[in-house]
């Protein structure tokens, strides 16, 4: 079974292998499948973002495929739930993944260590080649730290400044097997491979 998987964040691509691993699936990035272009993120919720990058991709492919995509974010109750679906453009176009992290940290200079809870949300949308259209959600609930660790992933610029619940380290600090189990895309994708067994597609 092959999956177009509609993102160009490499890091996003190399979690969903991992947690693919071992299951006869290929996946294929939107950039392996020739589509270099991104569709306008403006939904009001990560669902319809995921939607939106699903529809996106599979009307440019020359053959119909199974397209997968996700939207996710991280939202911070001292920032009355910011981010949220502009968790990538936080900080303004272009940002790196560091300044995205120390413009957050910035925001919650004045936040006591006490009141820094947050949560990770992620929406996946599964298209089938005929159209139809399946959601996977998956929440992680931790606090925000009041200093990076460790390096994030460019694209994934929130892991160095989140601790997971239950867990004394943040994101970038875990094991990838550890946190591809815990994190918030990591249950949603297990949704997926459930439902991708359930349905006799990856057996």
């Amino acid at each position: 079974m092959k999956i177009i998987f509609a993102t160009h964040n490499e890091g996003k691509v190399k979690e969903i292998k991992e947690i693919f691993a071992g299951l006869p699936v290929e996946v294929v990035s939107a950039e392996e499948a020739g589509i270099h272009e991104d569709p306008i993120e403006d939904g009001k919720t990560f669902e319809e973002n995921a939607a939106k990058k699903v529809k996106f991709v599979a009307e440019k492919l020359k053959e119909k495929e199974w397209v997968l995509a996700d939207d996710s974010g991280i939202c911070i109750a001292a920032l009355h739930g910011a981010p949220g679906v502009r968790s990538a453009r936080w900080a303004g176009e272009g940002a790196s993944g560091v300044q995205i992290a120390a413009y957050t940290l910035e925001k919650m200079k004045d936040v006591p260590e006490d009141k820094r809870s947050a949560y990770f949300q992620c929406a996946m949308v599964l298209l089938s080649p005929e159209g139809e259209s399946f959601s996977f959600f998956g929440r992680v609930d931790g606090t925000i730290t009041m200093e990076p660790h460790g390096e994030a992933h460019p694209k994934l610029p929130y892991d160095a400044i989140f601790i997971p619940k239950d867990q004394q380290k943040a994101f970038t600090e875990l094991s990838p097997e550890l946190k591809n189990l815990i994190s918030h895309r990591g249950r949603a994708m297990q949704f997926v491979k459930e439902f991708l067994v359930q349905r006799g597609l990856a057996v």
